[in-house]
């Protein structure tokens, strides 16, 4: 049931359309973000990737963990439930 990926290692200019882009060959890419830090503004070089069907999001992990996007090597593996502070 997990659609959502955890997408590491970006770089800081990455944006979430680049994402959304890169990663729809996998499938349909329900959303795509960007974090950032509060203060600044700045990426903090991780995002995550949600797709319509869990297979897209298996298929996803297949093709790209490790793969060069925007010239880093990117993290790609299932989101894991945010915790509660």
């Amino acid at each position: 049931m997990v659609k959502k990926l955890y997408v590491g290692n970006l770089s800081y200019s990455a944006t979430r359309d680049q994402l959304k882009d890169f990663f729809a060959e996998a499938g349909e890419v329900v959303d795509s973000v960007v974090i950032t830090d509060r203060a600044t503004g700045r990426s903090k070089g991780f995002g995550f990737v949600e797709f319509a069907e869990e297979e897209q999001a298996q298929k996803a992990v297949s093709l790209f963990n490790g793969k060069d996007f925007d010239g880093r090597t990117i993290k790609v593996d299932f989101a894991k439930p945010q915790q509660s502070r």
